[in-house]
């Protein structure tokens, strides 16, 4: 007989996201330290750099004993966003265990007919639109679980759910129109209007290009899946959803009272969540305390007793602990970096990088470089404010305009979102899919998307934006 073959050896999530952990301890070794002066803008009432003032300071690498301490401060840092992760699913897992999720989705199935596929486009565009507008991002999150289980009700993968919501609002967000909290933000520093005829004309129609090209490849995966389970990334892989019915039980399911009532409160929950963050500045402590709330109205609402919520919060908490590990493993690749003082210092060093490209090429090699950056600084304000003081003057120097510079820092802020952890982890974790499959979908669209990015890049300084 013949010897068995040795299964190919696959990486844990946790083993990628630790090993790049280390790969940035090493660069702390490597990377002199440095750091630049920094001030407060009046405008937009943020600390941005001082192009120029770039100098060095003591080094601090990070060795194996401080990686540890900085592997644990990546949990300790990142609580807020682990335990929203618990309380945003928790009050899904409620919802769905009543039945009202699967009673709304019986609804809407027996109103579509047989044009559900078209949830896919129509859903993906309104989260566009409210990432290319009002800069909605965070607010999504806690539909992440929802249309999971919308899309493995029609026949999809959790895969096509998560994407639908995330891939559309970071759509939106990385190619903004009028964005407040990305090109809001790097326009104020950079000196240029937000609005602007010609430059907004062109982000419109990126904004068009990029939908398009994104929402055609999620749909062509999401028909093949349909078509062919076997072809999900996800096949073979154990995908239990507690409470959810196939797709003709959720027809049969009517739609009671009750189950009105507490689908009524989870959009009072969004129209909240949405006032909370744009008018009161909530983050992850506010809203964590709203799905709590809600959580125990929707269990009440259906009659569930004070046991019975106590023992859907320790079902969902199993199905949670994934996504939270995963959200502290990736926080400590940050901590890392900021504690061997090596962030700014690579800021510097790429810049340097773009001033001596040829000027054909300065739009394509900040493009890169926003791209390179994000890894270091996932913020998408705080890249703007440590960026653009930089990239402005850059944008003089090589004959780019400072809009064109805007343009560039929002696309590469933006769409490498999909891919880096320190952006991505998050998203996966609330999808409960590993890095490596969530990579099997988009690092092929990853691609499209940067070619397309170049593309409108140079179309852009050659015809004088």
């Amino acid at each position: 007989m013949g010897k068995k073959k040795k299964k190919a050896f696959e990486p844990n999530a946790f083993i990628i996201v630790f090993g790049i952990m280390i790969f940035c301890a090493i660069l702390t070794w490597i990377i002199p330290a440095g750091t630049f002066d920094r001030i407060v803008d009046e405008a937009t009432g943020k600390e941005i750099v001082v192009a120029g003032s770039f100098h060095s300071v003591e080094s601090s690498p990070v060795g194996p004993w401080k990686l540890f301490n900085c592997f644990f401060d990546g949990f300790v840092n990142a609580a807020d966003i682990m335990f929203f992760i618990l309380f945003a699913t928790s009050y899904v897992h409620v919802l769905s265990k009543s039945n009202a999720l699967n009673a709304f989705i019986g609804r809407m199935l027996r109103l579509v007919g047989s044009k559900d596929h078209l949830i896919i486009p129509v859903f993906f565009m309104l989260f566009a639109i409210g990432g290319t507008t009002f800069g909605m991002f965070e607010e999504t999150y806690a539909l992440i679980p929802v249309f999971i289980v919308i899309a493995k009700t029609l026949g999809y993968d959790r895969m096509v759910g998560g994407a639908l919501v995330y891939l559309g609002v970071a759509t939106g967000f990385a190619a903004a129109i009028i964005n407040p909290f990305t090109i809001g933000v790097a326009a104020g520093v950079a000196g240029v209007p937000l609005v602007d005829t010609k430059v907004t004309i062109f982000r419109t129609i990126a904004f068009l290009l990029f939908s398009v090209l994104i929402c055609g490849y999620l749909m062509r995966y999401a028909a093949r899946v349909r078509k062919d389970p076997t072809k999900s990334y996800l096949y073979g892989v154990h995908d239990d959803l507690a409470g959810m019915m196939t797709r003709e039980e959720c027809m049969e399911t009517e739609f009671t009272t009750r189950h009105k009532i507490s689908m009524i409160g989870f959009v009072i929950l969004l129209v909240i969540l949405v006032w909370g963050i744009i008018s009161k500045g909530w983050w992850f402590t506010d809203i964590s305390s709203l799905f709590f709330v809600f959580m125990i109205i929707t269990g009440f609402i259906n009659k569930m007793s004070v046991n019975d919520l106590a023992d859907a919060l320790v079902e969902s908490t199993k199905n949670s602990v994934y996504a939270m590990l995963l959200v502290g493993f990736s926080r400590g690749i940050s901590m890392v970096m900021t504690e061997g003082n090596i962030i700014d210092s690579v800021v510097n060093g790429l810049a340097s990088v773009v001033q001596a490209l040829p000027a054909s090429l300065t739009g394509v090699g900040m493009l890169v470089v926003q791209n390179l950056i994000n890894f270091f600084i996932p913020s998408g304000s705080g890249q703007a404010v440590v960026m653009m003081p930089i990239m402005a003057p850059l944008a003089d120097i090589t004959g780019v305009s400072r809009q064109m510079a805007c343009v560039a820092y929002q696309f590469g802020d933006g769409f490498s979102n999909m891919i880096f952890p320190t952006a991505v982890a998050l998203e996966c974790g609330i999808m409960g899919i590993s890095l490596k499959n969530w990579y099997k979908l988009v690092l092929p669209l990853f691609g499209l998307v940067f070619i397309l990015e170049c593309i409108l890049l140079v179309a852009g300084i050659m015809i004088g934006i």
